[in-house]
């Protein structure tokens, strides 16, 4: 199971960081590594069989001199959501007259000219 590692160090610089993220990226196991928190003050390792306290260690003595760790936490797969499909009601045939349209599940609604504007107008199917 891979685990998330977050580690507060003091980075004052931008050299310090980018120390910190080559070192832990040489570490057995790591899957990922960022830099969080708003002051840049955190290193975040995501991976599985990672040696924590060793990982420390070699922050606090190659990269910065205090460095502790604040969680420790499974990562756990994210599941996409399945989402409910609207299914389409079907709509009314707009076939004149009796139609068998329903009976065999779709519909070919034929192509109506109507020559008359009128309501009342009678059309005829192409």
């Amino acid at each position: 199971m891979a685990k998330k590692i977050v580690i507060k160090m003091t980075m004052p610089n931008a050299k310090s960081r980018a120390r910190a993220m080559a070192l832990a990226a040489k570490a057995s196991g790591v899957g990922s590594i960022g830099i969080t928190g708003d002051l840049k003050d955190r290193l975040e390792v995501v991976g599985e069989g990672v040696d924590i306290t060793c990982l420390v260690h070699c922050l606090r003595k190659k990269v910065c001199c205090h460095a502790e760790i604040l969680q420790v936490e499974e990562v756990k797969d994210k599941k996409p959501e399945k989402k409910e499909e609207k299914k389409e009601e079907p709509k009314p045939c707009p076939c004149p007259g009796p139609c068998r349209c329903a009976a065999v599940g779709y519909c070919h609604a034929p192509m109506l000219l109507c020559e008359d504007p009128a309501p009342a107008a009678i059309c005829r199917v192409m």
